[in-house]
């Protein structure tokens, strides 16, 4: 099976000051750290961006800012998911007005039990590829919809512009080979997620691509390159190797690690989250930079 998108495609942590208003210029600096380090392409305003606790007008600054910023030098995913079709329609007809190359969604919920249903969610998903820019489909446990392989396989053959989707549920490796053998010839972009923590399963299941966080995308992309080489005992090892710390930073820290391995290299000035995220407690930030001391990151040097 041929794929279009391939590697690896982090997110991008939203970046405050201490006071909480928006750091533009940190914003830009963790953009460049993250081009700098080789990834294939980018995420913003994802749920690893704080996307839940930024306005709608910060939004719209941020989407302008993120595109603008890269301008082009490798493709930026926006997500834009929202429980009401019509924002998640002009929100998509932002991001390809201002040059996204794809739009991220969740299928349609609103806290834990206003959700869509399948045709509710295959139409909102149809309506926006009407608009005409690739999609991509985050079948993640945050909105706590279920959706069945035979339900995306339907919609990745009948929705045109779906192109990817981002699997990490449970069990993300055995779905992910469910779903391209019943339809892999619909999907461009078989992804996984959740920091890459179950990679190399998915890798194996046919996955071709990872959305992680920023916090080592330099130290995981070695994993992806060499298994799609056929490389595998050398994915193995790549693995292996980073591993420890992919499992401390989705056990312990979450969206937090990026921004702390951030604030500690002087990409940024703060590691900031808003209220009512806690801050990460020392003891586990500390265990979170001795891992990834051993790996010698880049986000630990490049501003150096």
């Amino acid at each position: 099976m041929e794929t279009k998108y391939s590697g690896i495609w982090p997110v991008a942590p939203t970046v405050f000051d201490d006071d909480g208003s928006l750091d533009k210029d940190g914003m830009r600096r963790v953009l460049d750290c993250m081009v700098d380090q080789g990834v294939d392409g980018l995420c913003v305003l994802a749920n690893f961006s704080e996307q839940f606790l930024i306005s709608d007008d910060e939004r719209d600054i941020l989407t302008r800012l993120c595109v603008e910023h890269v301008d082009g030098r490798v493709p930026v995913i926006v997500a834009i998911s929202h429980f009401a079709t019509d924002i998640v329609l002009a929100r998509a007809r932002q991001a390809k007005d201002l040059g996204a190359s794809i739009v991220m969604m969740m299928a349609p919920y609103h806290g834990a039990l206003l959700k869509g249903t399948a045709e509710q969610t295959c139409e909102q998903f149809a309506r926006v590829g009407d608009v005409g820019i690739p999609i991509m489909l985050q079948d993640a446990p945050l909105s706590g919809v279920d959706l069945p392989v035979p339900l995306l396989a339907k919609m990745a053959r009948e929705i045109e512009m779906l192109k990817l989707l981002k699997i990490e549920c449970a069990g993300t490796a055995a779905k992910l080979a469910a779903l391209l053998a019943s339809a892999g010839d619909s999907i461009d972009g078989p992804f996984d997620g959740e920091e890459g923590i179950t990679l190399l399963a998915d890798l194996d299941a046919g996955a071709t691509g990872s959305m992680t966080s920023a916090l080592i995308p330099d130290q995981i992309k070695p994993v992806i390159s060499a298994h799609a080489a056929g490389a595998r005992d050398d994915a193995v090892a790549a693995y292996a190797r980073v591993l420890p710390a992919i499992n401390h930073e989705n056990r312990q820290c979450g969206f937090r690690a990026a921004k702390a391995a951030m604030l500690e290299g002087g990409v940024i000035r703060s590691d900031y989250c808003r209220h009512p995220i806690a801050p990460l407690p020392a003891a586990t930030r500390a265990q979170l930079l001795e891992l990834i001391r051993l790996l010698d990151p880049v986000v630990l040097k490049w501003a150096r």
